[in-house]
């Protein structure tokens, strides 16, 4: 089996959608279907077929399509409308428990005595825990970016330091260095190592601020986030509106030029300019080298002869995969100012032999390796999710295009509900409304979308790392 793959055939499906093969390999990838999702990550139900987004009414992110609330509708307890016809039997199940757990749980008298009871107080210690971390999250965010701003990890790497050290060379003075250092450590990123001769605190980076430190993409997004919160600030106007709380357009959504209402396919090969594109390249840069080591750690490298990366930005996926083998040929696609920072790159790495560079239409140019037959091999590293569906299975249309048959396309990028990265949801669930393009999609309706374009099997490879990325590989 090719890449050591242990393949397990379905039985056809009906006609619509077109029937799908799908493959597994024990203890190492997951069948993705277009299938509901239980709470537990496990897949229940039959293929429904590609889930479809529409737009707000302010033209923003997609969003799932729904009934309007009539007055026809049934009206459940407290005034909210209940779905319409009759729910399957494990839905109503759920539901009923779900409805007396949370009468419980809810109850004050319940509330007292759990936190006395030897069995429920691990349950409730951990639970106010957690609503108090969701509470101060925004103060813990501002914390860190202080850290951030103010280099404390560096200065403090090499020897321990008071906050009488730390105010000579900042801004701050020494009370407000002490109330920084001592949040920091509330949340982990400093540990007190001692004290001085008049006995004050002396502080050094803990293991986490250690991992900070060694990670410059997510400092480069630490940074980057002050722009956001200025445009989530206002999250219910946000929300309904697509604008902040000042009635303007979001930050997010300029920093992010190339995504924002592509429009017709030609739009995504614009070239904004290099002054448009050098921020957005940059942080992108930063943060992809990680996630670069995690996707080519699942790729059968050796076996592998043409790959052309999609959307590849600077070069950093390219390069590393340059890295790792001297066999495969490479080629990068994307916007002209963009594929010009990647010449550069590429070119200081001593590597622009290696790597074609196209900076075109994507949509109209012959794609790389057209002359040899097709690419064996594409890669949409962090780019799906930038879009909305349609504008997303013109990407992966495209991409099949590339390929030669039989061709593989690999897809990396955060996904909704992965086991151990949830979070993920919740966080782009707002920026990318924010961006006005796009959205964080499951693995099943990142599968949908490959077979709406015409792929076949599609596997998910698990990752190490799932709050980073995760990782879908399909055949075309």
């Amino acid at each position: 089996m090719p890449d050591g793959e242990h393949e397990v055939a379905t039985r056809e499906r009906a006609p619509e959608p077109p029937a799908v093969e799908t493959a597994v390999e024990p203890a190492v990838e997951t069948a993705v279907e277009t299938a509901a999702v239980s709470e537990h990550g496990a897949l229940d139900g039959a293929d429904t077929g590609p889930r479809r987004g529409r737009r707000d009414d302010a033209g923003r992110g997609a969003v799932p399509p729904a009934e309007p609330a009539t007055a026809s509708q049934p009206e459940a307890p407290g005034g909210l409308y209940a779905p319409p016809g009759r729910l399957p039997f494990i839905t109503r199940l759920r539901a009923a428990w779900a409805s007396w757990r949370n009468r419980i749980v809810a109850d004050p008298v319940f509330q007292a005595r759990a936190t006395r009871f030897a069995l429920t107080r691990p349950v409730a210690a951990a639970d106010a825990r957690r609503l108090f971390d969701l509470t101060a999250g925004f103060v813990y965010s501002q914390v860190l970016a202080a850290v951030v701003e103010l280099d404390l990890i560096s200065r403090l790497e090499k020897a321990p330091a008071g906050a009488a050290e730390i105010a000579a060379g900042t801004v701050l003075g020494e009370a407000a260095a002490a109330r920084l250092l001592e949040a920091a450590e509330a949340i982990d990123l400093l540990e007190r190592v001692g004290t001085d001769g008049a006995g004050r605190p002396l502080w050094m980076p803990s293991r986490l601020g250690a991992a900070l430190k060694a990670n410059p993409g997510a400092v480069a997004m630490i940074r980057h986030h002050d722009m956001l919160y200025r445009d989530v600030a206002a999250p219910v106007t946000l929300l309904a509106t697509g604008r902040t709380g000042q009635g303007a357009e979001p930050e997010i959504g300029r920093f992010w030029a190339y995504a924002r209402d592509p429009g017709a396919a030609g739009r995504l090969a614009q070239d904004f300019g290099p002054e448009a594109v050098a921020d957005y390249s940059a942080l992108m840069a930063a943060s992809q080298a990680f996630i670069a080591d995690q996707v080519l750690d699942r790729l059968p490298l050796p076996r592998m002869r043409r790959l052309i990366d999609i959307g590849g930005g600077e070069g950093a996926f390219v390069e590393a995969a340059a890295r790792r083998t001297k066999t495969l040929d490479l080629a990068l696609v994307d916007l002209p100012a963009v594929a010009e920072r990647a010449r550069a790159r590429l070119g200081a790495a001593g590597l622009e032999g290696r790597v074609r560079i196209s900076g075109g239409d994507f949509f109209r140019d012959a794609p790389p390796f057209a002359e040899e037959g097709g690419a064996d091999w594409v890669s949409l590293i962090r780019v799906l999710y930038d879009h909305d569906d349609d504008f997303a299975v013109a990407i992966l249309d495209r991409a099949r295009q590339a390929l030669a048959p039989g061709g593989r396309l690999v897809i990396a990028e955060p996904m909704a509900r992965l086991p151990g990265a949830r979070q993920v949801g919740a966080y782009f669930a707002l920026y990318l409304h924010a961006m006005g393009s796009g959205r964080i999609r499951s693995p099943q309706e990142l599968a949908a979308l490959a077979r709406k374009a015409g792929f076949r099997r599609v596997r998910r490879r698990r990752i190490s790392q799932p709050l980073l990325t995760g990782l879908l590989i399909a055949e075309a």
